[in-house]
């Protein structure tokens, strides 16, 4: 390109989520879904240009005198399109998406190992963005990525010096509006940015695989405060639960160091609930619903997180052990005003019911989202109405009150 004074471009293209796929499926569903993922990608872009992976879930496409944004821009939503259709492995569907990052030589950077670098600092800012979506390299790109650097090295830091800390977010059983159960959210007050939002640092701590320690951390805060509140209420039957990712609870034997702590400190297990999403169910089912077994059989209780704002497949209600399914906020928002969100809540009780399922609801804000979903028959509700996210002592002492 220098010899011949062209232009060069780079899209610079990751597979948001397939680490949870592959840890999920397996190794072989991986590779198949790669295969696939290259195959779309190659009918994305003309023969002249070059695809490349350069290794996990990271591919490189070479064009070659291309360099308009318009046409660049096409080509990488093409791709993003391309992988929205979901991927059939072997007896498994699989949903992911796409984030890249555009750079081109000479406009962005003078050399191969600086353009390379670019579109991949380009392709963090997309995920960053909410991924799904690709971004054109900019010079303030530098400083994003040195930020994000610093970020992962603070946040290593604050887990040695125990900066982090838990918040509870009360869950109130409608029919007697007491708090009876409450939601750990793990929350990190930096000595220098103040408050940084989990949706900054969780995605940094599941790549850089600190979310293990961190879950880790919840967990046992968690039983300490479970163990506190039933000082405060021995008779009442309050549960605390906790957040698991597909990368925590698969590849470690996590459930028995869990279980064995209760044991340690004589914290019965079923005032514990593991939170998890419908992705984690798409695994190899054998090995999850052993590990669920393991925790149900300890006494700890499952709940399926956000309800039916992913695979939602029915089967899985049927086949794994679920205690609760906690209805996303998305059908909660709007219920004053959209029937079609009360009818949807609605099927969900009933159908949580007929199965032996509790059902939470998310995002509750108003009275009348209280009572609505009063009047459809969920169990639970947790939301801005009755409590934000609480420090420690505070949720204790909202405990006191509302027992007097």
């Amino acid at each position: 390109a220098r010899r011949s004074q062209s232009n060069v471009s780079l899209l610079f293209i990751d597979l948001d989520h397939f680490k949870e796929v592959n840890d999920t499926l397996g190794h072989h569903q991986g590779d198949l879904l790669l295969s696939q993922a290259a195959q779309r990608i190659q009918l994305c872009i003309r023969e002249s240009d070059v695809l490349g992976r350069m290794g996990g879930d990271e591919f490189l496409v070479i064009l070659t005198g291309a360099s308009e944004l318009a046409h660049l821009g096409r080509v990488a939503q093409n791709i993003i399109d391309a992988m929205t259709t979901p991927f059939s492995l072997d007896n498994n569907i699989s949903y992911i998406s796409a984030s890249i990052g555009v750079a081109s030589y000479p406009s962005d950077v003078d050399n191969l190992e600086s353009l390379i670098s670019a579109a991949d600092q380009a392709m963090y800012v997309a995920k960053e963005r909410g991924r799904n979506g690709f971004s054109f390299f900019t010079p303030s790109m530098q400083q994003e990525v040195q930020e994000r650097l610093a970020l992962a090295n603070d946040l290593r830091e604050a887990i040695h010096k125990k900066q982090l800390e838990i918040y509870l977010q009360p869950i109130v059983e409608i029919s007697t509006e007491q708090i009876v159960k409450a939601e750990a959210l793990i929350r990190w007050n930096h000595p220098r940015h103040g408050m940084v939002p989990p949706d900054k640092f969780i995605p940094i701590a599941e790549e850089t695989g600190l979310i293990h320690e961190i879950g880790d951390l919840v967990f046992h805060k968690a039983a300490e405060v479970m163990s506190r509140w039933l000082e405060i209420d021995p008779h009442g039957y309050c549960q605390i639960s906790v957040n698991m990712s597909a990368r925590q609870f698969l590849p470690s034997d996590i459930g028995n160091a869990w279980i064995s702590h209760l044991s340690i400190i004589n914290l019965p297990a079923n005032r514990l609930v593991i939170e998890i999403t419908e992705s984690l169910l798409l695994g190899e089912e054998i090995n999850i619903m052993e590990k669920l077994n393991r925790f149900r059989e300890a006494g700890i209780e499952v709940a399926l997180d956000d309800f039916g704002t992913g695979y939602s497949a029915m089967s899985y209600l049927k086949k794994f052990n679920i205690d609760y399914l906690k209805i996303d906020r998305s059908f909660v928002r709007d219920l004053e005003t959209d029937q079609n969100d009360r009818a949807i809540a609605e099927a969900i009780v009933v159908m949580a019911h007929k199965l032996g399922l509790k059902t939470i609801a998310e995002g509750v804000e108003t009275e009348q989202q209280k009572n609505i979903l009063a009047e459809v028959g969920c169990d639970y509700v947790q939301g801005y109405y009755f409590a934000k996210p609480l420090p420690v002592e505070n949720f204790l002492s909202l405990v006191k009150i509302k027992l007097q």
